[in-house]
């Protein structure tokens, strides 16, 4: 068997999926949980989404879709999206992909040099994705994290103490999953 690469060893887990077969066994045990632990639904998908799923198929829209989504999907999304901001967002300027991990992992990819010590400034908590790609590129982090004062922790984006510790050099500021979902 090929040896993989210490890039890929350095990869971490996700812990979230260790939680999530916790909370899986505690539900098939009968326990009544509310699981923020990976962003699963703990409900049926409604009925017209069923309904719509269904149809779609029969109607033939199923098997492989345009690479960054479906027309009709990046169009209300850019509609959302723009009323939600106030802002113009052009459909061809929306991609959409099954999570928000992919698109972290390629953005880290695609703005970091291999091994140069890149610094990527991202939220913790955030998704553990981050510091995985970013150990994986060899590319550093500051490790900011919230403040445990009640009072600092409502001005840590501002914070002078989070400003000192990232480099002028910074080539990387996480600005793709806003809000961001941390469990």
């Amino acid at each position: 068997m090929p040896r993989i690469s210490r890039r890929t060893e350095n990869l971490g887990t996700e812990n979230a999926f260790v939680v999530l077969a916790e909370v899986n066994e505690l539900v098939r045990r009968g326990k009544d949980i509310i699981s923020f632990c990976i962003g699963q639904p703990d409900f049926h998908t409604p009925a017209n989404v069923q309904d719509a799923a269904v149809r779609a198929v029969r109607e033939g829209r199923h098997g492989y879709t345009p690479s960054a989504g479906i027309a009709e999907l990046r169009e209300a999304a850019a509609r959302y999206m723009g009323a939600m901001r106030g802002l113009t967002i052009r459909p061809e300027d929306v991609v959409i992909g099954g999570g928000a991990k992919p698109f972290i992992a390629y953005t880290i990819l695609s703005t970091t040099d291999y091994g140069v010590g890149d610094e990527v400034i991202y939220p913790n908590p955030g998704f553990p994705i981050y510091e995985s790609q970013i150990v994986a590129r060899r590319a550093i982090s500051p490790s900011i994290r919230p403040s445990s004062n009640r009072r600092s922790r409502k001005k840590r984006s501002s914070s002078s103490s989070t400003r000192r510790r990232i480099r002028p050099a910074a080539s990387w500021r996480e600005r793709i999953s806003k809000p961001s979902r941390p469990s």
